[in-house]
C-alpha cells in the first residue's frame, strides 16, 4: 500500500488488542466511551472505515485495516464490529484468519438474506428515527459531509453483497466468536441476529435490561462493556477476575458489577 493515506483511528490503552470497527456513518470518537471503559487492561484501536480517499470498496478498506495492523505493530488482534462495521469485521477474519484471536459481532449487518438491513428499515422507518440520539446524529451527519462518495459506496456493499461464503471460512478457520443484541433493536431484526449465530457456531445474547436499541455500544456503553465481560474473552482475560462460564445461546449472561474494575482513565492518541 505504497502511497496509501494511512488509516484515520484513535488508539487508547494498553495490553493486548481489541479492534472496534464503527457503524454505518458513524466515528471513531463515537465509541470512546466503551473504549475508555477497557483501557486499563487492552489497547483499543478504532479505525475510520470510511476515510477512504478517491473511493471505497470492500476489498480496500480489509488492505487498509491490515495495514493499519502492520503500522501499530500488531500481529494478532481480538475484533468487535457494530452493525455495518461486523461486515467488515466478517471479511477482515475470513481474509486474514492467522491475525485473528476472536469475533465479537454486535446488533451487527453480517447476515445471511441479502437487502435484509433495507427491508427492515421500509417496514420499521420510525426505527431510524429512535437511533437519532445526539453522538448518532453528530457523527452521521459528519460522515455524510466529509465522505458522501465513500457512504454511498459502502452502503451499496452492504446491502447487495453475500457473506455465506466469509462465514464458512471462519468457521472453518475455528474462530471463536459471539454476538451481542440489543433488547428493542429497531432496526435489525433478533432472527437474522439468532441464523448469523447459529451459522458461526457464536454465541448469542440478548442485553440484559434497561432497554436499549441498536446503538447500545456507546448509548449505555456500562452495559455494553458488562456483556463483553461476560463472554470470557481472551483480550479481557488480563486483568482482575470476570465472572466465569461465558453466556449460552439465547440467554442474558450474569453481569459484572458497573463502574471500577472497567474503569479506565487512559488518554487516547488519534492517528490522523
Amino acid at each position: 500500500m505504497v502511497g496509501e493515506k494511512q488509516l484515520r483511528r484513535i488508539v487508547i490503552g494498553d495490553g493486548p488488542a481489541l479492534v472496534l470497527l464503527h457503524g454505518f456513518a458513524m466515528q471513531p470518537r463515537t465509541y470512546l466511551p466503551l473504549a475508555r471503559l477497557l483501557a486499563d487492561r487492552v489497547k483499543v484501536v478504532i479505525p475510520a472505515i470510511f476515510d477512504c480517499p478517491g473511493g471505497w470498496s470492500f476489498s480496500r478498506i480489509l488492505d487498509r485495516v491490515e495495514a493499519m495492523l502492520d503500522e501499530e505493530g500488531l500481529e494478532k488482534v481480538s475484533l468487535l464490529g457494530h452493525s455495518f462495521g461486523g461486515g467488515i469485521e466478517l471479511g477482515f477474519a475470513a481474509r486474514h484468519p492467522e491475525r485473528v484471536v476472536e469475533c465479537v459481532f454486535a446488533d451487527t449487518l453480517a447476515v445471511r438474506e441479502r437487502f435484509s438491513l433495507a427491508e427492515e428499515a421500509l417496514r420499521h422507518p420510525l426505527g431510524l428515527l429512535n437511533m437519532a440520539t445526539p453522538p448518532a446524529a453528530a457523527a452521521f451527519f459528519q460522515s455524510v459531509f466529509t465522505h458522501p462518495l465513500q457512504l454511498a459506496e459502502a452502503g451499496l456493499w452492504g446491502f447487495v453483497t453475500d457473506r455465506t461464503v466469509d462465514m464458512e471460512h471462519v468457521v472453518a478457520a475455528h474462530i471463536p466468536c459471539h454476538v451481542l443484541w440489543a433488547n428493542r433493536d429497531t432496526l435489525l431484526c433478533r432472527s437474522d441476529g439468532e441464523e448469523f449465530a447459529y451459522s458461526l457456531g457464536a454465541t448469542f445474547t440478548v442485553a440484559a435490561d434497561p432497554v436499549v436499541d441498536h446503538d447500545w455500544m456507546f448509548d449505555d456503553p456500562d452495559l455494553f462493556a458488562e456483556h463483553l465481560e461476560a463472554l470470557n474473552l481472551k483480550v479481557l482475560s488480563q486483568g482482575p477476575p470476570s465472572r466465569r462460564g461465558g453466556p449460552k445461546r439465547g440467554t442474558t449472561p450474569p453481569l459484572a458489577r458497573r463502574g471500577s474494575p472497567l474503569a479506565g482513565g487512559s488518554a487516547a492518541r488519534q492517528h490522523q
